[in-house]
């Protein structure tokens, strides 16, 4: 089965690995970094552009040994509670793992946008994007 932007929308591990600022595994393991997976060459940095303090935190393979810390927007209720155990999604929406939820948090910088933080097996890091959506 092909996959790519130009097949389904979802960026592949190959276009990914190709995008030019992807942090490598080193600098990942030293702290909290951003991983924008843009596989187009066009000028657009909203991300970047959004955080006042430059310093938008995406993935932190930092955390431990075994276990990452990635955050994610999450815009759909019900939200999830600190600490609750929740399917982790890959980019096409497809469970990967459990996950632990470490924080929620709502600002009002954020426009409304609740960012989750979510605590995932280490080999899942680059493969889990988001968290399933809640039952309601």
């Amino acid at each position: 089965m092909n996959r790519g932007i130009v097949y389904d929308g979802v960026p592949s591990k190959e276009e990914l690995a190709s995008c030019p600022g992807v942090p490598s595994e080193e600098r990942m393991r030293q702290g909290r970094v951003a991983v924008i997976e843009c596989v187009q060459e066009i000028p657009c940095n909203p991300c970047s552009f959004s955080c006042k303090f430059n310093a938008i935190t995406i993935i932190d393979k930092s955390y431990s040994d075994k276990e990452v810390v990635i955050d994610f927007p999450f815009e759909y209720l019900p939200l999830p509670q600190e600490h609750q155990v929740v399917d982790a999604v890959n980019r096409y929406g497809e469970v990967v793992c459990k996950g632990i939820i470490k924080k929620v948090k709502q600002v009002k910088a954020y426009a409304g946008t609740t960012v989750v933080s979510m605590i995932i097996p280490i080999e899942f890091a680059d493969e889990v994007r988001s968290m399933k959506r809640l039952a309601r």
